[in-house]
């Protein structure tokens, strides 16, 4: 028998029914020499300081740092995971060969590898890996099965990653909560979590220190055209006055008068950054809402694997692309003249060289249906535009730089025409609405001729001295991406990946961290260090531990891991050399308390009297996990530990709203009785009776 462990059932039903192994049995499923079970994510987590030795369950400064001789596994305490563990177990004894087949990345191989590691596993071991949940995907993953050494080093490396964050945050965050936290606070630090707080902290200074200052500029309108003094910003109005009069003596001349035509290169494919910063743009979506819903989308066979990060498509992908581009159902004006010709095999799109474990995210040849939920439809919509554009010409245009001069004052006017749209098509309605937006800022430049002079009208415009931005979830993605360094090119930012802060899948659990320990908040769009941030970063002296370009070398130390060209040893021995340092250091130094600045209590609300519904869900155990209780969400009944098991029921299915009676009978009884008015079920089915399988999802029959 040959046994398959996937990271979630519903990619275990998706491989199962590819391999044929339709009967279900208790946590797998069964059939044609296969059995295909699975994790729910993570199963095992490295061991706490308490599993080495009772006392290290107290902090004591005495204690530190905590250096285990050897690290340890174990399950995650939680009875559903526990009886899955079991159903694995048993599996793993009794098969003959185990096929991995979890995330293909680093954090899929060490969920898998930790679990088969717990399991007591010695069977020999393949790796499935692929880059889409399609049917055609996995016969093609399953005929090209790789062995399991291939991907030793990604193992290595995911496991020395989390061993570091261990130690450093263990030891970190015990050694300052002690020596500043004054026995109330937990000061949380972290390998990644805290150079980037330290990076908001940094501008939130800068944008506190900056004084705001007048200004005032000169310009002059001539032909219709606004032309802006090229000489530096004035300091007071007196001076700003006599240029004026200046100005009202002289004519306007034209001294340079220059055309260039220029293409726009195209916008690149999709890394998970990329996503994360055009939806937190243009939607304002978070960082984390962005993953959860581009996964949901790949769960669904609609796009590729999206913990990634290039922006480049494999050579070997080019044949497919026509076939993708034709089932692209929704955007068939768009489509239709590339499918006019071959698609060009540019090195901006294809490269070997650029692509790693996995391509770009772009779409599949299976086509959403309208069962989306409008966020998923939007981030659909992000990749499928970018997608499509990447094959379209590029944009030209033409920039037009006018230089004047009034007496001895030069001017200066610019002006950009797109003359071919080209890739600009696929977004002309966003266009549109940004040309709106910058109506203001635009003019169209006539043609002038070098020499000419007239009359013109002077006048002064008074402004105020702008201090920096504060970071968006946009814009600290993309400095966690550089290492904190400001990098718009594309070319350049790609280059600096290997040095980026974090992984493209673990930035926004960062983001999302620093806001549940109150370091940071969100004022609209902006990212705003709370006092508690600030203080905390203001106590740490050592900048090993808030450096973002010393973070970066150590991202770029785990990634030559993965590569073979590093030891994960020794970076866990410098780590160790590190946090002893560190620990040393910090109980020799001094410091104040630092005080956690909770906010205002809001004035008591008057209790509203709950229905007995949400009293009942709050009663009843969880029928995937069975360790926990279910809880009433405003779209859903889902589980209370729904991160780690997943269990929801939403209150429409297959685009039909349940009633709370039936939605007790799927729960409490398994399934419901006869019912009608189904609108979007897959296999376009109207009625049924809907029932939890094996893996506790819904099924309509």
């Amino acid at each position: 028998m040959i046994l398959c462990i996937a990271e979630k059932p519903s990619v275990a039903r998706d491989i199962a029914k590819v391999l044929g192994a339709t009967a279900s049995r208790n946590g797998y499923m069964e059939g044609n020499g296969y059995c295909v079970t699975w994790t729910f994510g993570h199963l095992c987590t490295l061991k706490e300081p308490h599993d080495y030795n009772p006392n290290l369950k107290y902090w004591n400064l005495s204690t530190l740092p905590i250096i285990p001789q050897k690290f340890g596994i174990k399950l995650i305490p939680n009875k559903g995971v526990e009886k899955q563990f079991e159903t694995i177990e048993k599996l793993v004894q009794e098969c003959d060969e185990v096929i991995n087949c979890g995330d293909a990345g680093q954090e899929g191989e060490v969920i898998q590898r930790w679990v088969l590691q717990k399991a007591g596993c010695n069977k020999p071991m393949k790796r499935l890996w692929i880059s889409s949940l399609t049917e055609d995907s996995i016969k093609e993953g399953f005929a090209n099965l790789k062995p399991a050494e291939d991907y030793m080093n990604l193992y290595l490396a995911g496991n020395a990653r989390a061993v570091g964050d261990w130690l450093l945050g263990i030891n970190a965050t015990r050694l300052f909560t002690k020596k500043f936290g004054g026995g109330k606070a937990v000061l949380s630090i972290g390998r990644v979590q805290t150079p980037t707080l330290a990076m908001i902290v940094q501008r939130q200074k800068e944008i506190n220190a900056f004084n705001t200052e007048d200004y005032w500029e000169l310009k002059t309108k001539y032909r219709e055209v606004i032309f802006n003094a090229a000489i530096d910003r004035l300091n007071s109005v007196e001076r700003a006055e006599k240029g004026l009069e200046y100005l009202k003596q002289h004519p306007f001349e034209i001294v340079s008068f220059e055309i260039k035509e220029g293409k726009e290169k195209n916008p690149r494919l999709f890394d998970l950054t990329a996503l994360q910063v055009e939806a937190n743009k243009k939607y304002g979506y978070s960082a984390e809402n962005t993953l959860k819903h581009i996964q949901s989308l790949y769960e669904k066979k609609h796009v590729t694997y999206p913990r990634v990060d290039t922006t480049y498509l494999s050579e070997n992908l080019h044949p497919k692309m026509n076939g993708i581009l034709q089932k692209m159902n929704f955007y068939q004006d768009l489509v239709a003249p590339l499918l006019q010709k071959p698609i060009q095999k540019s090195k901006a799109v294809f490269d070997d060289t650029k692509v790693t474990d996995h391509h770009a995210i772009i779409p599949t040849e299976i086509p959403p249906s309208s069962s989306l939920n409008i966020e998923e439809k939007y981030i659909y919509d992000l990749v499928a535009r970018r997608f499509i554009a990447v094959f379209y010409p590029e944009c030209k245009i033409s920039n037009t730089l006018v230089e004047g001069q009034v007496g001895t004052i030069p001017f200066k006017a610019n002006g950009k025409q797109i003359l071919e749209p080209g890739w600009r098509e696929v977004y002309a309605k966003d266009k549109k609405e940004e040309s709106e937006e910058n109506k203001e800022e635009e003019q169209t430049i006539p043609e002038f001729n070098v020499g000419e002079s007239g009359p013109h009208e002077p006048l002064i415009h008074q402004g105020k001295t702008t201090p920096p931005k504060y970071f968006t979830e946009a814009t600290l993605l993309r400095a966690m991406e550089t290492a904190g360094k400001q990098v718009e090119d594309e070319e350049l930012r790609e280059m600096m990946k290997n040095n980026g802060i974090g992984r493209p899948s673990t930035r926004a659990n960062i983001i999302e961290t620093l806001f549940r320990r109150k370091y940071i908040e969100k004022k609209r769009k902006n990212l705003v260090a709370t006092s508690t941030g600030m203080e905390l970063i203001d106590t740490i002296e050592d900048e090993l531990l808030k450096s973002p370009e010393l973070t970066g070398e150590w991202e770029f130390k785990l990634r030559k891991i993965e590569s073979g060209e590093y030891e994960a040893n020794q970076f866990k021995e410098e780590l160790i050399k590190m946090v002893w340092e560190l620990t040393q250091k910090v109980i020799r130094g001094q410091g104040k308390t630092i005080e956690l600045h909770e906010e205002k209590p809001e004035e008591k609300k008057e209790k509203i009297p709950r229905k007995k519904s949400e009293i009942l869900w709050e009663e009843t155990d969880c029928p995937k996990c069975k360790s926990n209780k279910l809880i009433k969400g405003k779209t859903a009944i889902g589980c209370t530990d729904f991160k780690n098991c997943g269990f929801k029921v939403p209150f429409e299915i297959f685009g039909k709203k349940l009633t709370e009676k039936q939605i007790q009978d799927l729960i409490l009884k398994g399934k419901t009785s006869k019912l009608k008015g189904f609108k979007l079920h897959p296999e376009n089915l109207e009625e049924g009776v809907l029932s939890l399988g094996d893996g506790c999802e819904m099924e309509l029959n």
